[in-house]
């Protein structure tokens, strides 16, 4: 396969490595947004290097670990081209599909990398971050334990997701955090109030997951998903809010139109926008299985956005009908 980089690139923090400005996760591959076709999902993940994406992004709960399974022969197969991050923290029962729970103790996270080097294949992980922080361990505790990891070789830069400002300072000064990953869209701002300032400040490269609003700012979204859809269990995606949040999608549709694009791709460059913006690198990783939308989402890239139409853009996040999630204590947002 011929190598055509359509992507800028930059660097994860401090760590000295080098992806494109855009990622690609791969949760949606295994689980959550109902049946996959692994076969179009391995012809994207191809298509995604070719198009010069070289930041992959899984975790050990996708799937409960059929994500990283299904990555390990991209990866093998393309190791010295392929970033790979997975995360640790999220606990999941077998028996209860809806569970989820929190653990960051150092025997949890030796077992749980173990268990993705494993999965993966690999001798090391390039991006490992903790998923959620679990309340019952101090940042630092996590942090230190992760710091070991790097040591060893296992890993070789370290992650966060959904921390405050004060947590991602906290971890900072244990061990060099490369990249700060949250929720961040047209929809979901709640990170700007202090983990971007603090991300900014610490050289921390910034990776948005969601830029799209799980594919509500796409414009797609009908109304309604089905029961193998997770989005069936989030508040902004309920009959009532959906409706609602449907009608402040005008903007978008607006400039799209009238630059001849998709209301993603407006999306998806209003995300790289704030790296100007805050002062920081941004990568996002909008998720698909389809080689048709992932073009569409590496060309965002390069798309930038006037004074103007940022400032169209701007009232939007207010608007917002419901929260990020049924439980807002899984993310970052009720310890600001």
């Amino acid at each position: 396969m011929t190598t055509n980089h359509t992507l800028p690139t930059t660097t994860l923090g401090t760590a000295g490595i080098e992806v494109g400005t855009q990622g690609l996760g791969c949760m949606g591959m295994s689980e959550f947004y109902g049946p996959s076709d692994l076969t179009e999902s391995r012809a994207t993940l191809d298509l995604a290097l070719e198009l010069g994406v070289t930041l992959f992004d899984t975790a050990d709960m996708y799937g409960s670990g059929h994500n990283e399974e299904f990555l390990s022969d991209f990866v093998n197969a393309h190791r010295e081209r392929v970033v790979i991050a997975t995360k640790f923290g999220i606990v999941r029962k077998a028996d209860d599909p809806s569970y989820r729970g929190f653990d960051n103790s150092p025997s949890y996270i030796r077992r749980a990398v173990e268990s993705s080097l494993r999965r993966l294949r690999i001798d090391t992980i390039d991006l490992y971050y903790m998923h959620r922080k679990d309340p019952a361990v101090p940042i630092e505790d996590t942090v230190g334990t992760m710091a070991e990891l790097v040591r060893e070789g296992k890993v070789r830069a370290l992650g966060l997701s959904e921390v405050t400002g004060a947590e991602l300072r906290a971890a900072h000064a244990v061990h060099p955090i490369a990249a700060l990953q949250s929720e961040w869209s047209l929809f979901s701002r709640d990170v700007e109030q202090t983990a971007v300032p603090a991300a900014a400040e610490l050289g921390v490269t910034f990776v948005p997951y969601s830029p799209l609003g799980r594919g509500f700012l796409t414009g797609s979204f009908n109304g309604s998903a089905d029961a193998r859809d997770f989005r069936s269990t989030m508040p902004r995606f309920s009959s009532e809010n959906a409706a609602r949040n449907a009608e402040l999608l005008g903007p978008l549709q607006t400039i799209a139109e009238a630059r001849g694009i998709t209301s993603a791709q407006v999306a998806l460059a209003w995300v790289h926008a704030q790296a100007k913006v805050h002062n920081l690198a941004v990568v996002p990783i909008p998720g698909t299985r389809s080689r048709a939308r992932l073009t569409d989402n590496v060309a965002a890239a390069t798309m930038a956005l006037t004074a103007d139409e940022l400032a169209t853009l701007e009232p939007i996040a207010d608007k917002v009908a419901g929260d990020r999630y049924a439980d807002m204590s899984f993310t970052s947002a009720g310890r600001e």
